[in-house]
């Protein structure tokens, strides 16, 4: 009995040594991120040290990472270290300095742009007037024999003869007077039937109601008449001279108002999505250098040409008189040429300096700071291109850090290595997620386990948990080293977690049910 307890005591001991070697040896080989047994990397030389979440942290001695605070991990002689993700450059400090890298946020602010264009200078369209014969006669004398005049509106301009008019005139004087006569006795109504006709049919043949009003008291042998301007403004065209006969309808005068004058330029398509009416525009002539005439967009014509693919621009311009060497006259000419600047601006949008922006054939690329010395290329899509900055559609967020100055470099830097192979071309496999604090993506699952997909060691046993976002699926490592693995074969570590995911439903149904 007593030689029988040893023995059991012996025998109990070696097995509970085979299970504990055995435990130990499968834990460490579950979680073995080294590429190589201790023993082995002990022979082996270490190359760098380099950091597993940012791999271009690179040191030559143990040490935390300057990004994310987690340990360096060494990388030993024949070994291949972690790779920087596609379109990544890492440049060292003195290769920053010695490139003289500048970044700018990405923020929101209007776009300024000045457009410059051309055109003449015309008179109003609205305020044109053309004078023609209302009844035919002579012209007598003109008043104003040249073109340019400035004329006011009841001045004469010419004096006419016209049998026909001189008839009419008199017939109603003879019936004004008649009526005049008969104060002591009530007008018939065929008196004053015949007394409107007259006033209408003078009315008719071009004289205004205070040339009709004056007609009972001109004289018997005054046979002329005379032609008044309706507007006042400027003679445009003179059709008529001393001496000629005119019949009905023949054109005598043209004037125009140029008080108020239009600049007209052509605005083509591409930049109707900047231009509005009230916009400022500063107009410059050659006939008063040095001036700036500043007037706001009036009209923007609806019709395009089909030839030009342009649209014409309206600005209404003031134009008061001057005076020159003692004479009168308008400060802007009719007809003239102009040139002008126009003051674009939007409201504000999600804008980069130009510099930032590079164009790689069909596509326009911009380097993101990550610190740390790393600088991700990032695909964007530009919109509306101001004086100094363009408008970022898609690609980037506001707050980010972007290169401005040395992203050519960056950019040479990156194609020389997709051309050793030192990244790939392709898209990477994973991204890396937001942080604990940060929402994840819209249409994002979250990691549903609390251990580790590559592992299976609880999460936040080694710090705070890495993740990334691979097809729509967040996913969650106990450390940094389990990274790379993934992405050596993401699809596997995919279908581990679909099952884990079926297997667990049923467990969690049941509970719900107890």
């Amino acid at each position: 009995m007593n030689a029988k307890l040893p023995l059991a005591i012996l025998t109990t001991a070696a097995l509970a040594g085979a299970g504990g070697w055995f435990a130990a040896s499968h834990f460490r080989g579950a979680h073995d991120h080294a590429p190589a047994a201790k023993t082995d990397s002990s022979a082996k030389k270490v190359l760098y040290y380099q950091s597993a979440m940012h791999p271009w942290v690179k040191a030559d001695k143990p040490g935390k990472c300057t990004v994310c605070g987690m340990d360096l991990v060494p990388v030993y002689e024949g070994q291949k270290g972690y790779e920087l993700a596609a379109g990544t450059v890492s440049l060292g400090t003195n290769a920053i300095q010695a490139v003289h890298v500048q970044t700018a946020s990405v923020s929101k602010r209007p776009l300024v742009r000045t457009l410059r264009v051309a055109g003449t200078i015309d008179d109003n369209d609205a305020k044109h007037r053309r004078l023609t014969a209302y009844v035919e006669g002579r012209i007598e004398k003109l008043h104003v024999n040249y073109v340019g005049a400035e004329v006011k509106e009841g001045e004469p301009l010419a004096t006419f003869y016209s049998p026909m008019l001189l008839n009419a005139e008199r017939e109603y004087a003879l019936l004004f007077r008649q009526s005049q006569a008969a104060h002591t006795y009530a007008l018939t109504a065929e008196h004053k039937r015949l007394l409107a006709a007259a006033e209408q049919r003078l009315t008719r043949y071009g004289l205004t109601s205070a040339q009709i009003a004056k007609l009972p008291f001109k004289a018997e042998t005054n046979h002329l008449s005379e032609i008044l301007a309706p507007m006042s403004g400027t003679v445009v065209t003179r059709d008529v001279y001393e001496g000629q006969f005119v019949k009905e309808g023949d054109k005598l005068f043209e004037l125009a108002d140029f008080f108020t004058m239009w600049f007209q330029f052509d605005l083509y398509e591409r930049d109707f999505a900047w231009v509005r009416v009230g916009q400022e525009v500063e107009i410059t002539v050659p006939s008063a250098p040095g001036k700036k005439f500043v007037a706001a967009i009036a009209f923007i014509d609806p019709n395009l040409n089909d030839m030009t693919r342009s649209a014409r621009v309206r600005v209404e311009l003031q134009n008061p008189l001057i005076t020159v060497q003692g004479k009168s006259r308008r400060e802007l000419l009719h007809r003239t040429y102009a040139e002008a600047l126009v003051k674009l601006d939007t409201p504000e949008v999600l804008a980069l300096p130009r510099s930032a922006v590079l164009h790689t054939g069909d596509r326009a690329v911009v380097y993101v700071d990550k610190g740390g010395g790393a600088y991700e290329q990032r695909r964007v899509k530009l919109g509306r291109a101001g004086e100094e900055h363009w408008e970022i559609l898609d690609g980037v967020k506001e707050g980010e850090n972007i290169v401005t100055t040395g992203n050519l470099l960056i950019d040479g830097q990156a194609q020389l290595n997709s051309q050793a192979g030192e990244s790939s071309p392709a898209a990477p496999v994973a991204v890396a997620a937001p942080k604990a604090n940060e929402p994840l993506p819209s249409g994002v699952k979250p990691y549903p386990l609390d251990v580790c997909i590559v592992t299976g060691l609880k999460l936040g046993s080694m710090g705070d948990p890495p993740s990334l976002i691979h097809q729509g699926q967040q996913f969650k490592f106990c450390c940094g080293a389990c990274t790379p693995k993934f992405n050596e074969e993401p699809a596997k570590f995919l279908q581990k977690l679909s099952a884990l995911t079926k297997s667990a439903a049923p467990q969690t149904q049941n509970t719900q049910k107890q």
